[in-house]
């Protein structure tokens, strides 16, 4: 089973936490590098705009932009970089070296940088969003420039995982893949997490990531092959909901 995860706005790749012995290079590099280099010719307003923040946020990435190609731009293994709720919650902080092989085999994070990465690719600092249009791709948005270069390569990653998908990314990262053409050739399996309140379910963010999180570290840390296995999760409260669950959206419920 491949899982699917979304990358995070908030990265550190200066950290010296969990050194690794190795890293791997990108798949889409070379595609990484031409963005960036896109990216990197944005003032410091542009970028305010283009990837809506602040100030503060738009002249650190234009920094990051600006410094993307140096030799000594610092990297990091990409499970590593991301320190957005859902990485917290992974907390590969306390992995393995054999966790961490596991993973490359079987955990995918989606970027709008580097289209799609290995858990031990090693990246620079950056923030993108996937409405973003770069004028070397003909206007297109960066979901539509990515779509026809992962699809194929997603679908043959999780044929290779064994031929089933648990999607624990956000809906918008769809948009990266032919999600029609993912659908019809492997098993998708999309956990939600949902918390009752005054007789009424509801599906509260905050939640969710920390599960999307909690939930992958389950996955990769047990080995995690068949979506039966998912029904014995628990976590802050979440359990299997076997009246709310069908065979591919299996729902946990916390009960307040």
């Amino acid at each position: 089973m491949l899982v699917l995860l979304s990358c995070a706005k908030t990265m550190s790749v200066s950290s010296k936490q969990n050194a690794l012995s190795h890293t791997t290079t990108p798949l889409y590099q070379k595609q990484a590098d031409e963005i960036a280099f896109q990216m990197s010719q944005y003032s410091i307003e542009e970028l305010e705009r283009l990837l809506h923040v602040n100030a503060k946020i738009a002249v650190e990435n234009y920094k990051r932009y600006q410094h993307f190609h140096s030799p000594d731009a610092p990297v990091r293994a990409a499970l590593l970089a991301y320190t957005g709720i859902v990485f917290k919650r992974l907390h590969p902080a306390d992995f393995t070296e054999i966790d961490f092989d596991y993973a490359q085999s079987h955990l995918r994070l989606t970027s709008f940088c580097y289209g799609l990465l290995r858990p031990l690719d090693a990246i620079r600092a950056y923030r993108l969003e996937g409405g973003v249009k770069l004028p070397e791709h003909d206007g297109e948005t960066l979901f539509a420039y990515w779509r026809s270069i992962l699809t194929d390569a997603f679908i043959d990653d999780i044929r290779r995982a064994g031929g089933t998908l648990c999607n624990l990314a956000s809906d918008e990262m769809k948009g990266l893949f032919d999600w029609k053409r993912v659908e019809q050739n492997v098993r998708i399996v999309t956990p939600q997490f949902s918390v009752m309140k005054n007789d009424k379910l509801t599906t509260i963010v905050i939640y969710t990531k920390m599960m999307r999180g909690e939930m992958t570290r389950f996955i990769l840390k047990n080995r995690i092959g068949q979506p039966q296995a998912l029904q014995s999760f628990q976590s802050e409260g979440f359990q299997y909901n076997p009246a709310l669950s069908t065979e591919n959206t299996p729902v946990f419920t916390l009960f307040t």
